[in-house]
């Protein structure tokens, strides 16, 4: 099926447009943009820079993507956006570019619903089935796993690692890593628990490891051991079969809370 563009939008020379892209009035695809099959920018959409989008998204009004970064370390290096496929960015959202700072790359991996008012800054890596909900936002070179939910008024500081399958409550404010699987809420964040509800209602149905995450739980957080403590229970554990970090999910929090440079949320 032939490109849509409207009589209205702009489209540089250079750009690069898929099959059945869809153009709407008084948007501006930029020289370096490369748009894939059946993605869908509805009117007074900006895409900028040396940026790629995917196949089938959906771009609402008034949403800006590979503007340049908020940095004072950038100097208009040709750095990328990088995008895959089936996400939805709805009104007034706001990605920028990377920065040669970092890898010089912003990427987002596939479906993804990025709710009005979020923005996502310089040389943040996304993964995959993310729900980001109104005015969530992150700052520079944020780490986000994958079936990640952040409530409406999330505010991640830069250089924090958000684990998967983790949810972030309304007007939470994280400024620690914050470990996969976990439910954190607050003004500064603390954890409630494993986000059992949440899991579930992202496909996650192993009964076993959903049991051995909360008895993890509990022995981190609620022992009164000290996170060195606290792991080493973990890893002693181990000796019985299935249990502690046998278990890849046990495994992967704790990998995960020994990897933090930050230190994460408690």
């Amino acid at each position: 099926m032939a490109v849509n563009i409207h009589s209205t939008a702009v489209v540089e020379t250079g750009a690069e447009l898929g099959e059945n892209v869809t153009i709407g009035p008084y948007s501006v695809v930029g020289s370096n943009a490369k748009i894939g099959d059946g993605t869908r920018l509805d009117p007074h959409v900006f895409i900028d820079g040396h940026t790629t989008l995917g196949k089938n998204n959906r771009v609402y009004s008034f949403t800006s993507i590979g503007g340049d970064p908020q940095s004072v370390s950038y100097k208009d290096e040709p750095t990328l956006t990088v995008i895959g496929d089936n996400n939805v960015f709805r009104e007034n959202i706001t990605v920028n570019r990377g920065t040669m700072v970092d890898e010089g790359i912003t990427r987002i991996g596939d479906n993804n619903l990025f709710m009005a008012h979020v923005h996502i800054a310089h040389d943040c890596r996304l993964g995959s089935n993310l729900l980001f909900s109104n005015n969530a936002s992150l700052a520079g070179h944020v780490r986000c796993g994958d079936h990640v939910v952040l409530a409406g008024y999330t505010l991640i500081h830069q250089f924090v690692n958000i684990g998967e399958y983790s949810f972030c409550g309304v007007n939470t404010y994280c400024t620690l890593d914050i470990p996969p699987f976990m439910l954190v809420a607050g003004d500064r964040a603390i954890t409630h628990g494993i986000n059992v509800r949440g899991m579930r209602s992202r496909g996650f149905e192993d009964k076993e490891a959903l049991l051995e995450l909360k008895r993890a739980y509990k022995v981190i957080y609620r022992s009164g051991h000290t996170v060195a403590g606290a792991l080493e229970v973990l890893e002693s554990a181990a000796a019985e079969e299935s249990k502690g970090v046998n278990c890849a999910e046990v495994r992967r929090l704790v990998d995960f809370i020994k990897s933090s440079k930050r230190g994460v949320i408690r």
